[in-house]
């Protein structure tokens, strides 16, 4: 990877850390773990925490269950931690927000291919998907690092399960 693309892959993931997207818990979100269900729609909130680093997470997300494919309506998240685990959060917001979940799943695991690629990047097409997220191409080489990145990813993953639109064969 040139240089230029390093910075510039650092400055988006600075520029998501300083200038957070989707960041605020919506008012009357349920409790983390506990989960609603209303006519068509479920939500949840899930909080991961990285015991390595401190770096925390708390995710809600809201699922349109009324038609034929769930729909990722509405995902709102509040955290601390490194500009990694914040940046990463803040993307992945921009991602998945109104997509539905097998969409979501192909970003989810297309991330987690660029966080195993220990630096070597995805495909073209793979590139395209992930928008913003190659950024995190670089931090794939630090696997300490990477734990940071994927925080905001488990705690999707565990609030779609919570939410019971997802269940645990699907993730």
């Amino acid at each position: 990877m040139s240089s230029a693309m390093e910075q510039l892959y650092q400055q988006v993931i600075l520029d998501h850390a300083k200038f957070p997207h989707g960041r605020g818990l919506p008012e009357g979100a349920t409790g983390v773990g506990v989960a609603t269900a209303d006519h068509g729609t479920c939500a949840a909130t899930s909080h991961q925490v990285n015991p390595t680093c401190g770096d925390e997470v708390t995710l809600h997300v809201d699922v349109d269950t009324s038609g034929e494919v769930p729909v990722l309506r509405e995902v709102a998240w509040e955290g601390q931690g490194c500009s990694i685990s914040q940046a990463s959060v803040s993307v992945l917001h921009d991602l998945v927000a109104g997509q539905d979940l097998p969409t979501v799943d192909r970003l989810a695991a297309t991330f987690r291919e660029l966080m195993q690629s220990r630096g070597a990047g995805v495909s073209d097409d793979a590139e395209e998907l992930l928008g913003d997220a190659v950024a995190f191409a670089g931090v794939s080489r630090y696997a300490a690092r990477v734990k940071c990145a994927q925080l905001g990813w488990v705690a999707l993953n565990d609030a779609l399960i919570l939410s019971g639109a997802r269940t645990t064969e699907d993730a």
